[in-house]
């Protein structure tokens, strides 16, 4: 009669020999905690009723008011928020896409807290890359309609995935930020959405956004 012990070693050697080729087996550490999901599930839903509350009831002509020409208006502030999330959201599945980066945990510390100092700060201003830049193109409720959609598919992603998103990343283009995992990239569209939703208070408080 075989050993417990051998009998446990034998069924362990099945285990890893009947599993799909380059799976590691994963750390609960490479989730994310359910604080940590409770946090993004948050913003998301908040940043995005702002958004809404902000731009209700506004008129066509304080919907497309610029306080100068190289200035956005509300309609594009919107819209740019709305291209922003399907251009994060890609890089969510980007990083999940990839091998789990076996130093991700040196790589990614703290970017968590530096990414909601940085965003919702304003700290730092940047050209927006030409693939979020608006063009005007939707019409205001098409626009809207859209914003709501996907960001309804980012929060159903974030409150039901069990991927690691804590140990896959890739690369921001821009150097301060660099390695960031998927989580990182996730909370990254929130965190944008309340950036942008200060840019739209400052379009509304300009002295000659219309009364009307």
């Amino acid at each position: 009669m075989k050993s417990p012990g051998l009998v446990l070693i034998f069924l362990a050697v099945l285990l890893l020999q009947g599993a799909p080729a380059g799976m590691a087996f994963m750390s609960d550490d490479e989730k994310m905690s359910e604080v940590d999901r409770s946090k993004a599930i948050n913003w998301l839903k908040d940043s995005h009723k702002q958004t809404l509350d902000a731009i209700e009831g506004l008129s066509d002509e304080q919907w497309n008011f610029k306080s100068s020409p190289e200035k956005w208006s509300v309609a594009e502030v919107v819209e740019h928020i709305y291209l922003a999330e399907g251009l994060l959201f890609k890089q969510v599945d980007t990083a999940l896409a990839s091998p789990a980066n076996p130093n991700w945990k040196e790589k990614t510390r703290g970017k968590t807290d530096f990414l909601e100092r940085v965003m919702v700060n304003r700290q730092g201003k940047a050209q927006a890359p030409e693939a979020i830049v608006p063009g005007g193109k939707l019409s205001r409720g098409e626009l809207i309609a859209k914003l709501k959609s996907a960001r309804a598919e980012t929060l159903k992603f974030a409150e039901g995935t069990d991927a690691p998103l804590m140990s896959h990343t890739t690369e921001h283009p821009f150097p301060v930020f660099n390695t960031l995992n998927a989580y990182q990239w996730l909370i990254y569209i929130p965190l944008h959405n309340i950036r942008h939703n200060q840019q739209i208070a400052e379009v509304k408080a300009h002295p000659g956004f219309p009364k009307k």
